[in-house]
């Protein structure tokens, strides 16, 4: 789901805007996540994603705010630099599976999306990794395919990639197979 899918959902439970919101939590001097998190389960019955989803707009509205290319150099700073060169070989043959494939990017990974709908998501998690998360439920993992269980749970697979050389057409098939089912 799509941020802004998100905020749509929220809006449509509760009437209510993301910049209501912002006001709301302004008035009530709320800064921090949790307490954010916890006024909007309590008061709205929101859910802990759509919960987050409003801290974002409230804790980290500058990088909302931010162009694209700065969240990417955001996101690949420090050690994890190694892998935006990986990352920037890996938009082009995902780019080509179709007109409608997007790239969204967020505070630690980026979402891989057909028609706004997240298939994938590339996530540098360290100096050493760049993971790789898939979304093709009812398939088996097998080999570096494996079980994404609560790395993340917006996809159901996972490819740690230790080099950019295991960014190979395998894995690109796999990327290809997520978008076809999605």
């Amino acid at each position: 789901m799509s941020f802004q899918a998100y905020l749509d959902n929220i809006k449509g439970k509760t009437g209510k805007t993301g910049e209501d919101f912002k006001a709301m939590a302004a008035e009530k001097g709320l800064t921090r996540a949790k307490e954010i998190v916890d006024w909007l389960k309590t008061d709205f019955g929101l859910g802990h994603g759509h919960a987050m989803a409003i801290v974002h707009l409230i804790v980290h509205e500058d990088v909302l705010n931010s162009g694209t290319d700065e969240k990417l150099d955001k996101l690949f700073s420090g050690k994890k630099l190694a892998w935006r060169k990986s990352y920037d070989h890996l938009v082009d043959p995902v780019s080509q599976f179709g007109p409608d494939v997007s790239f969204s990017v967020g505070q630690t990974y980026i979402n891989v999306l057909r028609n706004g709908k997240k298939f994938a998501i590339f996530q540098p998690s360290s100096a050493e990794r760049l993971d790789i998360g898939i979304k093709l439920p009812g398939v088996s993992a097998a080999g570096r395919f494996e079980e994404a269980d609560a790395w993340n749970r917006m996809v159901t697979h996972r490819v740690r990639t230790a080099t950019p050389a295991q960014i190979d057409t395998e894995l690109i098939a796999w990327l290809k197979k997520a978008y076809e089912a999605s």
